[in-house]
């Protein structure tokens, strides 16, 4: 698919109402994660993921693998805008029974690669599925989303070296640095400090972005492509619940759901008219 910065930024707006809609329907869930990794997942999906919508089992399709799996409402607005599921099936989100889980599911979700739960597993598991496509002789990539609360897990690091040491290049990795995590800002609660350096240290090759600014999204996701002899990450400088302004660097909309006048005001500086 081939979408102008215009079209993209579009594609973006329409999941952002997609993600609010879905946390306010359900009065819960992850509305900050979702919002701040949106611009990334819907430029990503929209220009560079080799998938089959009407065809999500396709074995050499790319893989996404979404490690911060409770920003799940940004994934599942993607697969809808991308055809992968029905507009309707948003309304399922966390419902019993329903395509759209409050984590991101693969037996339950079509297009889902990895089931989330506990943090700090999907660069274990995107790792897996890049070694298994070389082993195939397989061209398919593997896409792994963290999240900088995320990082203080000692099993992301583990990964991490493991990569390295397996030069494993068709493994890339966003970092969606929205410098808050479940209960406060992350400096408040573990210092990671030069997050940049320590990827370098272990191997990896690094680029930092505006996750914001679609130019430099679609920048970096060239850069991701082009990084194929090791491992490869984007550092992608966020705000947490981007786009709606109560939301904004708010750690309480971390887990939260706007009410009905919040949402009013959601929809409205979102640029969509409720009827």
């Amino acid at each position: 698919m081939t979408l102008s910065i215009s079209e993209l930024e579009e594609f973006a707006r329409k999941c952002r109402v997609e993600i609010v809609k879905m946390v306010y329907r359900a009065q819960a869930g992850h509305p900050g994660g979702s919002l701040s990794e949106i611009d990334l997942i819907s430029a990503l999906y929209a220009t560079r993921m080799r998938v089959r919508p009407d065809e999500p089992k396709w074995e050499d399709r790319d893989r996404f693998i979404l490690s911060k799996g409770h920003a799940s409402p940004g994934m599942y607005a993607v697969l809808a805008e991308m055809g992968f599921i029905d507009h309707e099936d948003l309304h399922s989100y966390r419902v019993l029974g329903g395509k759209c889980q409050g984590h991101v599911d693969m037996k339950w979700c079509p297009g889902v690669d990895f089931s989330a739960g506990s943090l700090g597993m999907g660069l274990s598991f995107g790792l897996g599925c890049a070694v298994a496509a070389r082993l195939d002789n397989s061209e398919r990539r593997t896409f792994v989303m963290i999240g900088d609360g995320e990082i203080q897990e000692g099993s992301v690091w583990e990964a991490a070296m493991a990569a390295a040491h397996h030069e494993v290049g068709n493994l890339k990795v966003i970092l969606d640095r929205n410098r808050i995590q479940n209960d406060d800002f992350c400096e408040a609660q573990m210092r990671m400090f030069d997050i940049p350096a320590k990827w370098r240290a272990f191997g990896w090759e690094v680029k930092e972005i505006d996750g914001h600014n679609m130019e430099e999204v679609m920048s970096g996701l060239d850069f991701l492509e082009a990084t194929n002899d090791k491992p490869a990450i984007l550092i992608a400088h966020t705000i947490k619940g981007a786009g709606v302004s109560f939301m904004e660097n708010n750690p309480s909309f971390h887990g939260a759901a706007p009410n009905d006048d919040q949402f009013a005001q959601a929809m409205a500086e979102l640029g969509e008219v409720i009827v």
